[in-house]
């Protein structure tokens, strides 16, 4: 058992930057969430990758903001830049509910302190080393940064804001997963190249004055304006499109928007990692663990993932709810199956590993190894799901690369047992793909999961019965739901198991009706579900929904699409969510009654209900 010091971890104070020995710092990262470090904690992994490529990296995590700004001075000035993250989270997501009231806890933050990051996090952070430190070099990423690149509509404010890279006024900002791009920009500039001037990074957003842009080239793509934009819904769904396309393609076009004075550059992104390059990633010298300052105190994120293994990154399922394509990017990066196993070889090392992990999994559980038969098809595609409307025929839907992982983890010694608890794509197990190898392997891998992996409960996430709100989402028929859990419940029975399928869905999503939650109460409850994972949509940036939520009109057809947006829609909606409850009967029985939907009830509460 390796008992670690404190200078395994990256510098946080003066006093660990001089027990290395150093006379300043190169790089310093400020980010809203506790330093744990631990390869799922993004600023943790920027960190341990600048710092293998030999420069010295200190983290200034929850930096104190409504002080005389001590956090931001105490290192002094870097030698080549800082680093701005909110963060694993947008921070008003983090912040606020689906009703827009204050959390009560922050995961990310020791015991669970509601008050250590502010509302916009990033923006909040750039300004403050701007008073701090005055013209340093300012490079922003993180989820925050990356899904407020452009025009965006922010739910809380209830409005149109401008890109994040003109509010915050960063130098530099880099959106996806950045490690190509934090590395190129810390080698550039410390070749002595001024921040200005690096504005060919893939993967980068830069802010100049209209009078300062070069201009145009042939293959960009130029969007609507900020302003164009405010007078015009469709002129934001219409980017939309744009945006989201680019982001899922292999060669992808530059993207620009004025607003107002100033003119928002987007570089396309870099290629997909290569195996090796996310081995190297995962291979570095992480401690697993929070920073010590933090001994005692309890991060609940931290604790939710400490015994996990991420194997891959990416998702091509698309859904129209979900940032993780448009962050990660839709093609699959798997890690190979020994960096997988020394890492599961570091779980089993810690201290209060018990022989359990608790997910071996990814964005998606079960899409590590996949990726198209022709990579040539792939790289003219600009389709953001590879499985909606349906499955991609290019797409090779094999699980035997992940069983072979799933049984060398076993098979590592202390290792007794793993589980999955990332979300599994049941589509993907369905699939019929004409070739009896791959067709095998997908029914083994839903033998051994549901046998082997479960801890208990299997959480799936249907989202909705309706097929129509469903095709919205860009999510896969009720009936194939219906289809995996009679697999599910065989599977069970056969081995004298007691499990339970748990579905997860959503109420207020855009296209859903009162009348659609109804018949899914009805749906539910005769399939003997009462539901407990559930939840409100909430228009997050950058994604398809929330385009639909705020413009009222869908980005890929321009066509009209029906929302609940007050509060009393939304509230009419998730109740039948709870059907079972006493206190909703009465309001659920009268709102049938409304729409003429007498059958509902007698579905619900029986024949002859009063």
């Amino acid at each position: 058992m390796k008992q670690h010091k404190i200078s395994d971890w990256l510098p946080t104070t003066k006093r660990e930057v001089e027990m290395r020995g150093w006379q300043e710092v190169d790089i310093i990262i400020f980010a809203g969430d506790a330093y744990v470090d631990h390869p799922s904690f993004g600023c943790a992994v920027i960190g341990r990758v600048l710092e293998a490529e030999g420069y010295k990296v200190a983290i200034v995590p929850q930096p104190g903001w409504k002080d005389d700004l001590r956090d931001f001075k105490k290192l002094g000035r870097p030698r080549l830049f800082c680093g701005v993250t909110a963060g694993c989270m947008d921070s008003m997501v983090n912040r606020y509910t689906a009703n827009r009231r204050l959390r009560s806890d922050d995961a990310y933050t020791p015991d669970a302190r509601p008050d250590k990051r502010p509302d916009n996090a990033g923006v909040t952070y750039c300004r403050c080393i701007r008073q701090a430190l005055g013209d340093v070099p300012i490079v922003m990423g993180g989820i925050e940064a990356s899904m407020r690149r452009l025009t965006h509509y922010d739910y809380w404010q209830d409005r149109l804001r401008e890109s994040i890279a003109i509010e915050s006024r960063a130098d530099l900002l880099v959106y996806g997963m950045g490690e190509k791009a934090m590395v190129e920009i810390a080698r550039r500039l410390d070749a002595g190249e001024d921040i200005r001037t690096l504005t060919d990074i893939p993967q980068t957003v830069y802010v100049r004055g209209k009078g300062d842009f070069a201009g145009t080239d042939v293959g960009d793509i130029v969007l609507h304006t900020h302003e164009e934009c405010l007078r015009d819904r469709r002129a934001q769904a219409d980017n939309f499109r744009h945006i989201e396309e680019e982001s899922n393609k292999m060669e992808a076009s530059r993207i620009i928007q004025a607003a107002g004075d100033a003119v928002v550059v987007v570089n396309p992104p870099y290629p997909p990692m290569t195996q090796a390059e996310i081995d190297h990633t995962f291979d570095l010298p992480y401690t697993r663990m929070p920073h010590p300052k933090y001994r005692g105190k309890r991060i609940p994120a931290y604790e939710m993932i400490r015994h996990s293994v991420n194997i891959h990154r990416g998702c091509f399922g698309g859904c129209a709810f979900c940032t993780i394509s448009a962050h990660q990017g839709k093609f699959i990066v798997s890690r190979s199956k020994e960096s997988i196993l020394r890492e599961v070889k570091a779980v089993t090392e810690m201290e209060d590993f018990k022989g359990y992990i608790s997910d071996l999994g990814g964005p998606s559980a079960n899409m590590y190894g996949m990726g198209g038969r022709d990579k040539q098809k792939c790289r003219r595609c600009k389709r953001p799901s590879c499985v909606h409307p349906a499955i991609c025929p290019n797409l090779a839907v094999d699980h035997s690369a992940l069983l072979d992982v799933y049984h060398a983890v076993e098979a590592v010694p202390g290792v007794k047992r793993f589980f999955v608890g990332s979300g599994v794509r049941y589509d993907l197990l369905l699939h019929d793909n004409k070739d009896a190898r791959m067709d095998k392997a997908a029914a083994d891998y839903t033998r051994e999961l549901i046998t082997r992996h479960v801890s208990g409960r299997l959480k799936v996430a249907p989202e909705h019965t309706s097929d129509r709100v469903l095709g919205i989402m860009r999510k896969p028929p009720f009936r194939q739901f219906l289809q995996f859990k009679k697999i599910f419940d065989r599977i069970n029975a056969e081995h004298g198991l007691r499990q339970q399928l748990i579905p997860y869905f959503i109420s207020s999503h855009p296209g859903c009706t009162e009348e659609d939650m109804a018949e899914l109460a009805a749906i539910t409850r005769s399939l003997n579900f009462h539901l407990e994972q559930v939840q409100d949509f909430t228009p997050t940036p950058m994604t398809v929904s929330t385009e639909i939520y705020y413009t009222g009109y869908h980005p890929y057809t321009l066509e009209k699409v029906y929302t609940a947006r007050t509060r009393e829609e939304k509230l009419a909606q998730r109740m039948f969510f709870f059907w079972y409850e006493r206190e909703q009967r009465s309001r659920i029985i009268a709102e049938l009654r409304k729409m003429r939907r007498g059958d509902l009830i007698d579905k619900l509460y029986g024949k002859g209900t009063k």
